[in-house]
């Protein structure tokens, strides 16, 4: 059975969109999703699923949540072989000094739009460094993410696609967990 990894945008961040990881849990179970588990308090979902077609099931799951939790989100999902192909593609693995705790990685939620995507890359990052590759977008925030002069929250909606961001530890966990859930079912 296929696993997925879905990614909730802007759940549990500043007070607002709150929802409990075992409520969450418990909903993708309702939905049919099998062995569903959370990892941090940011919406990070890992199950399996017979379902076909990602987009369908991510908008079953925000409908699902906005019965259930009054507020519409949106989730980016992720097949396992995705997740890990998006881990083998960053762009700073090779570069000694790089601390993964300053390393973002957005998840879009479709093919970026082409114009976006020009108009991302011709940004004057400095010293944020952005590098695009398919469905994702690595930053690395050189000083730290507490006054960074690059809005990744802004990336999606310049490229008009719905979009998530993730630290580089929380990617490399969820891997971690997508890959033993596989090895289990």
């Amino acid at each position: 059975m296929p696993v997925i990894v879905s990614m909730l945008r802007g759940v549990n961040v500043g007070g607002h969109n709150q929802i409990r990881m075992d409520a969450l849990r418990d909903l993708y179970l309702s939905l049919g999703l099998g062995h569903a588990q959370t990892f941090i308090q940011s919406g990070n979902v890992i199950c399996t699923t017979q379902a076909r077609g990602l987009d369908r099931l991510a908008k079953r799951i925000e409908d699902a949540i906005e019965r259930s939790f009054g507020f519409r989100c949106e989730v980016i999902l992720r097949t396992a072989a995705e997740l890990k192909d998006a881990v083998a593609r960053n762009p700073f693995a090779a570069r000694p000094g790089i601390d993964p705790a300053k390393l973002l990685v957005t998840f879009l939620g479709a093919e970026p739009d082409p114009e976006g995507r020009h108009k991302v890359l011709a940004m004057n990052a400095a010293p944020e460094e952005l590098y695009m590759d398919g469905r994702q977008v690595y930053i690395y925030f050189a000083n730290g993410l507490a006054r960074p002069k690059l809005s990744w929250a802004q990336i999606g909606k310049i490229m008009k696609t719905p979009a998530t961001a993730r630290n580089w530890n929380t990617v490399r966990k969820l891997l971690e967990i997508a890959e033993r859930l596989e090895a289990a079912v």
